[in-house]
């Protein structure tokens, strides 16, 4: 077996575990979305809740749209400038479709930003955390891209399960320590799902999480020790000498991430149309907390939105 026989094992089972939906709905958003863009798009890559349930037409459809470079998918110089400091952008589209309405975030990535952002060499957890969980490929334009886009997909459980593994209890099952994990990369963010959010995402996908684990075993640089349990559930065992070096890793990449977040929903308020209306809509929706936009905010956004995140801070909207 080469040296590369396990990795590519890992990134075809991937492809096996999230496959791309064959439904005609997200195959006509991502014909539409590619017409938008004018044959920018190098590929689609589809996540979330809507992949989870099989339907796209229940909620808002969660995509990443990989491009060669940013100028080409942006409206303008400024905002191609912004995608290529802070990525990714984040834009919305809906489109009818047989009668219904098909909602869309979408989110535009680099391909040379998506390999930094999965790989060993990548600090904060943004990308290979969110990319290490169930990802299907919803359309590429050939298939050497779409070998690179597996590979990522695969460094990004590798790179993931390195930086869990030292900052994890040194034992328990292979749920428990995504769950942590998860849970460690979800307070790296500005998130407003409750703390069973990373729980509940585990058991829906306990098979995905199970296989993923083993077949990135041999190419983990720290060790792990993986043993079937009486229950048939895998447990596993890790020994690090840094584990205080990885939780202090893990307090800097929270600090980082609710900056990054910020200066993220900031930026949305000049790249994202209607970009205040989303950010409202999806706090209520995984808050359940009511939120109004005021006045001053929608007129001098930059001066008036700091009171308003602290103040939703203040509610336990923010986590």
């Amino acid at each position: 077996m080469t040296a590369q026989a396990p990795h590519r094992a890992l990134a075809q089972a991937l492809a096996r575990l999230s496959p791309a939906p064959r439904h005609p709905a997200l195959r006509y958003l991502v014909e539409a979305l590619e017409a938008r863009h004018q044959g920018c798009a190098s590929a689609f890559l589809y996540y979330g809740s809507c992949l989870r349930s099989g339907d796209p037409y229940d909620g808002l459809v969660d995509l990443y749209m990989i491009v060669d470079e940013y100028r080409c998918a942006n409206s303008s110089r400024a905002r191609a400038v912004w995608n290529r400091l802070l990525p990714p952008n984040v834009f919305y589209a809906e489109f009818p479709h047989q009668g219904k309405t098909l909602r869309c975030k979408y989110a535009v990535l680099s391909l040379a930003d998506l390999r930094r952002g999965t790989s060993r060499r990548w600090f904060h957890s943004y990308l290979w955390g969110r990319f290490s969980q169930p990802t299907a490929i919803a359309w590429c334009r050939d298939t050497d891209t779409q070998r690179h886009i597996e590979d990522c997909l695969a460094q990004a459980v590798v790179t993931f399960l390195e930086r869990i593994l030292p900052a994890a209890a040194p034992q328990g099952t292979i749920d428990s320590l995504w769950e942590e994990g998860l849970k460690l990369s979800y307070r790296a963010e500005l998130r407003v799902e409750s703390g069973d959010r990373a729980r509940e995402l585990v058991q829906c996908n306990h098979d995905y999480y199970e296989t993923v684990t083993r077949l990135a075993q041999p190419l983990l640089k720290g060790p792990l020790e993986l043993a079937e349990a009486p229950d048939t559930d895998y447990r596993y065992a890790a020994r690090s000498p840094a584990r205080l070096a990885a939780r202090l890793g893990w307090r800097l990449r929270i600090a980082q991430g609710k900056l990054l977040s910020v200066a993220r929903l900031v930026k949305a308020l000049f790249t994202f149309d209607g970009g205040l209306d989303y950010l409202a809509w999806k706090l209520e929706r995984h808050s359940g907390v009511p939120i109004d936009i005021p006045d001053r905010v929608r007129r001098h956004p930059l001066i008036f939105i700091w009171g308003m995140f602290w103040d939703l801070y203040r509610r336990g909207v923010f986590r």
